[in-house]
């Protein structure tokens, strides 16, 4: 059974799933966070979120989505607000944070739950302008719709060791952020790299 798309593409496109899962960005971001926070295994259904909920993503796009916002600009526009002002909250909440030991939490704290994760995908600016790129660059006309579906798996088995790594980073940090100063220093470190993963968008409409 032959691929909808030739062996070298396939190649550029695995690059690309790669280079853009693997960089830091918000989902990179709160994954060393949490890392730090839960560990390894409470954070998976937060992987897991990322993962699905992004190949989703792309392949929901791909099949229609973006033409919706072609034909109305300003929906697209409203998100990207939305988006922004969402992960500002979500720096701030990071910044805030109290120690990230096991045992200085709440009680209530939580990681970030699968679907929570899945849904985050929609308000990442970055995962919109991997989408859209991805779509652009490695869809075939003639064989749109599997070309598509192989994106999208490509995205999915991409994904899975990229964001593992930067969980085991975060718990690789754990012992080193058990004092207290070291984790403002973290915390607050993380969320100005969260405020400048959304540089782009924030440009965008301060000029």
């Amino acid at each position: 059974m032959s691929l909808p798309i030739s062996g070298d593409v396939l190649s550029a496109l695995i690059l690309f799933a790669f280079v853009a899962s693997a960089t830091p960005g918000p989902n990179n971001m709160m994954l060393l966070a949490s890392g730090v926070n839960y560990g390894f295994r409470r954070s998976i259904p937060h992987m897991a979120g990322v993962t699905i909920g992004f190949a989703v993503m792309i392949l929901l796009i791909g099949l229609g989505l973006g033409r919706v916002f072609e034909r109305l600009p300003w929906l697209y526009g409203a998100l990207k607000l939305v988006s922004a002002a969402y992960m500002l909250w979500l720096a701030w909440q990071i910044a805030t944070a109290g120690p990230m030991t096991p045992d200085a939490l709440p009680r209530d704290a939580r990681p970030m739950t699968f679907w929570q994760a899945a849904a985050f995908q929609w308000v990442n600016p970055k995962a919109w302008t991997i989408c859209l790129a991805a779509v652009a660059a490695y869809t075939v006309p003639t064989a749109y719709s599997a070309s598509m579906l192989l994106i999208s798996l490509v995205f999915a088995l991409v994904t899975v060791p990229s964001i593992s790594a930067w969980t085991i980073f975060g718990v690789s940090l754990r012992g080193l952020l058990a004092d207290r100063k070291r984790v403002h220093i973290f915390n607050v470190a993380m969320a100005l790299a969260l405020v400048a993963s959304l540089w782009p968008v924030l440009a965008e409409y301060w000029r």
